[in-house]
């Protein structure tokens, strides 16, 4: 497993103690956190890779910390707690996390939760990107459809309309997505 930054909270000096000393074994830079407000502090400063958070923590706790970090920061989240009562177990499923771990937890659980959960974000994240390039590609082919039919109304065929968005793309060197937006905007004031 490569070197790590992780960011660990939790209220308990000697839980903080004990991780830092584990994670630190394990190969990996830690920063200490006594709460959720300086969690989410560090998060902004110390750019960290994964984030090791106890739920309940003064300030800001655990769970609230880990949907701020998911929002402004996303990064691979470990929920870290001595409670494991279904309600709280619920409310962290709900949050951008990869995993929820009860204390004590030893180096080898604490070794294999963050390579699971490093796998998992990396996984979400691509599959985030590429939902992301299929949506830019429909909205490219919606334009370029809108295009054509514009050529269209102006006698052309199907199959001509397209070429002359590819012509126009390739001349200009645009995108075909700027080359039909150019179409539709000559359209509109033409």
């Amino acid at each position: 497993m490569r070197r790590l930054k992780i960011l660990v909270a939790d209220d308990e000096s000697i839980i903080r103690l004990g991780l830092r000393t584990m994670l630190a074994e394990l190969g990996h830079e830690v920063m200490l956190a006594a709460n959720g407000r300086e969690a989410l502090q560090l998060t902004r400063t110390a750019d960290p890779d994964l984030a090791l958070l106890d739920i309940n923590m003064p300030l800001t706790d655990g769970l609230e910390a880990a949907r701020a970090i998911g929002r402004k920061h996303p990064m691979p989240i470990l929920i870290l707690t001595a409670y494991s009562q279904q309600d709280l177990i619920e409310r962290a499923a709900q949050l951008p996390i990869q995993g929820y771990l009860v204390k004590p937890v030893n180096e080898k659980e604490l070794a294999a939760a963050i390579e699971v959960a490093m796998a998992r974000f990396e996984e979400s994240q691509a599959a985030a990107r590429e939902v992301a390039e299929l949506r830019q590609d429909l909205d490219t082919r919606k334009v370029v459809d809108r295009a054509k039919g514009v050529l269209i109304e102006s006698g052309m065929s199907e199959e001509e309309a397209y070429r002359a968005v590819q012509r126009r793309a390739r001349s200009a060197r645009l995108s075909m997505r700027e080359a039909a937006e150019t179409i539709l905007k000559e359209s509109v004031s033409g």
